[in-house]
C-alpha cells in the first residue's frame, strides 16, 4: 500500500495536494486563493520534484490516497517532515499514520534520531494527529504569508528513538 512516487503520479499527487489545501485551510487561508489553487500547475511541479529525485511515499493501490515527503531537514541534524496530506474522504482511515510512520522510517534510514514539522497554527485536526502519535510542540514559531494571509506556524518535535 505504501510506495515511492514516480512522475506518472504527479497528476493523481496534484490533486490530493489540491484538494487536502481546499478541505483543510478552510476557514484558515483565504477561500478565493483556496479556489484558485491549480491542479495542471501543481501536476507539473510534482512532475519536476520527482524527476529531480526527490523520494515522496504515496498510499494508494489503485489511486494515489495520500502522500508523504520527509528528509533531512534545513535545521542541522534533524530529518523534517515536509508534507503529509490525505484525501479529506479518508481522513480518520489511518492512511495519515501508516504516511507518518513511513516518513519517520526515511528520516531514520537517513541516520537522524530527532524529526521536526510545521503545522499552521490554526490547524487544530492536524495537531492533534501530529500529538496522538509522540509529536510535542517545541520552540520556535514563525510567520509566514500564504495566499495572501499572515498565519502562524508552530513547530512539532519527535524523538525517534523512542516508540510511539
Amino acid at each position: 500500500m505504501i510506495r515511492w512516487a514516480v512522475p506518472g503520479d504527479a497528476a493523481e499527487l496534484a490533486v490530493v495536494h489540491v484538494t487536502t489545501w481546499q478541505a483543510a485551510y478552510s476557514g484558515i487561508l483565504d477561500e478565493e486563493f483556496l479556489l484558485g489553487l491549480d491542479t495542471a500547475a501543481r501536476e507539473a511541479w510534482w512532475r519536476r520534484f520527482i524527476e529531480e529525485g526527490a523520494r515522496v511515499h504515496v498510499v494508494g493501490e489503485e489511486h494515489v490516497l495520500g502522500f508523504c515527503h520527509a528528509a533531512a531537514s534545513s535545521d542541522e541534524g534533524w530529518g523534517e517532515v515536509f508534507s503529509i496530506y490525505v484525501l479529506p474522504e479518508r481522513w480518520g482511515s489511518g492512511l495519515g499514520h501508516l504516511l507518518l510512520t513511513a516518513g519517520e522510517a526515511t528520516i531514520r534510514s537517513q541516520g537522524f534520531d530527532r524529526a521536526l514539522l510545521w503545522v499552521l497554527e490554526r490547524n487544530e485536526r492536524a495537531r492533534r494527529f501530529y500529538e496522538r502519535y509522540g509529536w510535542v510542540q517545541g520552540r520556535p514559531i514563525r510567520v509566514e504569508e500564504i495566499g495572501g494571509v499572515q498565519v502562524t506556524e508552530v513547530r512539532y518535535e519527535k524523538d525517534l528513538r523512542e516508540p510511539g
